[in-house]
């Protein structure tokens, strides 16, 4: 059996420390912009994925909207 309590302490500790807590965020938030401007001004998968370092299997992952 998991102790949760000590797990809701460490994650309230890290919260308040400023951490993030969790799994890793796999592609920055800038990038993933910056692909969905090169996809909006018509650049192909591979273009996007040269120039913002995501793989172009991932790129499919992320809405265009």
């Amino acid at each position: 059996m998991k102790d949760t309590v000590g797990l809701a302490h460490v994650r309230a500790v890290a919260e308040a420390a400023g951490r993030r807590v969790g799994r890793p965020v796999a592609h920055p938030t800038d990038k993933i912009e910056y692909a969905r401007l090169l996809k909006a001004r018509g650049s192909s998968d591979g273009e996007m994925s040269t120039k913002t370092g995501i793989p172009k299997t991932s790129l499919h992952r992320y809405p265009q909207g």
